[in-house]
């Protein structure tokens, strides 16, 4: 079991829970914490450091299953968060750059509009 890609915590739990059901009604049951660590380890690779933070800092055999979910819940809104940030920052970059160019052209072009114009005015070329 691993989570899908652009799947969200909520759905991955919702599927998830379904096989945990279904091999309960088999007959195979599985303690929080062996549940919280499958959890845990079906996240990808771009979670490993959540993944390390909580395994680190909190007991799984006495953590409950809401609050891990919680926490889950919670850094995937940053992440999408920062994401729609950084997408943002990035358009913004591009049209700077491209004002930049434009600001530099138009001072390019100021400058040789003044030196053909002294050129014309010039006492030497009378």
């Amino acid at each position: 079991f691993t989570m899908l890609q652009n799947e969200n915590i909520c759905s991955m739990y919702a599927r998830f829970n379904d096989i945990i059901n279904a091999l309960k009604d088999l007959g195979k049951v599985y303690t929080n914490h062996e549940l919280m660590t499958k959890i845990l380890r079906c996240l990808p690779k771009s979670w490993e450091p959540k993944v390390t933070a909580i395994e680190e800092a909190k007991d799984l055999s006495t953590l409950s299953l809401e609050y891990l979910l919680g926490s889950l819940m919670t850094h995937e809104l940053r992440m999408s968060d920062q994401a729609r940030n950084d997408t943002k920052k990035k358009t913004i970059a591009l049209k700077a750059s491209k004002d930049e160019y434009e600001d530099e052209m138009a001072l390019f072009t100021e400058r040789i509009r003044r030196s053909s114009w002294k050129r014309r005015t010039s006492p030497r070329n009378s």
